[in-house]
């Protein structure tokens, strides 16, 4: 089934747009009707569940692709108590359930070194974080050290092969994991600065491409703006203080960071970029309806001025709309 953009309006939890969108323009949308696949960078697209028989349409709140999808063709999507995984980029599924009571399952994460690892990470509302080492046909909990169970966000370190790192985002603030997310802490925090627990609810995580070196991420909270840390979670600083207010629902980050310092943040019905790390922001002109606020958002072609951005609001979908300041 072939539909267009505005006939997938409603709530869209995630976008993704697969390795190599730039030749193929294949990309995902994860809503509550199901998973939604474009082969045309967002112009049509198909219902990914259709050869399931469903009963009723299936909540999908996360995906992910696997880092090697135009070899593999690995897909995952979260659904209620559990994640359906595809090895042939949606034609087909396998169900792997998370456990009883089956738990929601509100982001999905794969490791960088997925094609020799296969591991991946998923994020439920009260009930922590599961891991798979296989690829995701079976899993575990492993909530060692995690004391909020509300996962609302998850960035893996683009170096997870050697450091094995993971951050989570959660109801009261901000948990890291070293050991590939087999036990959790907190990070110790620079008792001079802001602590991620003074600015939970930590809605969403971004980290630098070279994270391994500069040890730099980023998180947006629901009612205190944006925050950066230089040291791999251990301080923490406000970015954006005059220009960034409330929820700050996703972050994006250039692909050749820091080369390249621009950042891009949605903050309800309004997207602003910098192009200087954080030291002064503009407001990136939608270019279509204003009504409406902003819950997901994909910069599939980079955060060069001309680039074309995917965004979806809570009235309309806008697939590739918007233009650089």
């Amino acid at each position: 089934m072939t539909q267009q953009p505005a006939d997938i309006p409603d709530v869209v939890y995630a976008l993704v747009a697969a390795p190599g969108f730039a030749r193929h323009g294949i990309c995902f949308a994860a809503r509550p009707a199901g998973l939604f696949r474009s082969d045309d960078g967002g112009r049509t697209w198909r219902d990914l569940y259709t050869g399931l028989n469903f009963e009723r349409p299936v909540t999908t709140a996360a995906l992910a692709v696997s880092p090697a999808f135009e070899n593999d063709g690995c897909l995952f999507a979260g659904v209620p108590g559990g994640v359906l995984r595809s090895s042939d980029g949606g034609q087909t599924w396998h169900a792997a359930g998370l456990g009883t009571p089956p738990p929601f399952v509100s982001v999905l994460a794969v490791s960088p070194d997925f094609a020799n690892d296969g591991t991946l990470f998923a994020g439920t509302l009260e009930d922590g974080v599961f891991r798979s080492a296989d690829g995701g046909s079976h899993w575990a909990a492993w909530n060692f050290g995690l004391l909020d169970l509300n996962v609302l966000c998850m960035v893996v370190s683009p170096d997870f092969a050697r450091d094995e790192t993971l951050f989570v985002g959660v109801e009261s603030g901000l948990y890291r994991s070293t050991t590939g997310g087999r036990a959790w802490r907190e990070p110790a925090a620079d008792r001079h600065g802001p602590q991620p627990a003074d600015f939970a609810p930590v809605l969403s995580l971004a980290i630098s491409p070279h994270y391994a070196t500069d040890g730099t991420l980023w998180a947006g909270s629901e009612a205190h703006g944006l925050f950066c840390s230089r040291d791999r979670g251990k301080s923490w600083a406000r970015l954006g203080e005059g220009s960034i207010h409330g929820a700050v629902n996703s972050i994006v980050v250039a692909s050749d960071y820091p080369t390249n310092p621009h950042l891009l943040v949605s903050l309800g019905d309004r997207l602003l970029v910098s192009r200087d790390d954080g030291l002064s922001w503009q407001e990136w002109p939608l270019g279509v309806n204003p009504e409406g606020s902003i819950i997901a958002l994909a910069a599939s072609l980079g955060l060069t001025p001309g680039a074309p951005l995917s965004f979806v609001r809570s009235i309309v979908t806008s697939p590739l709309s918007g233009t650089s300041p």
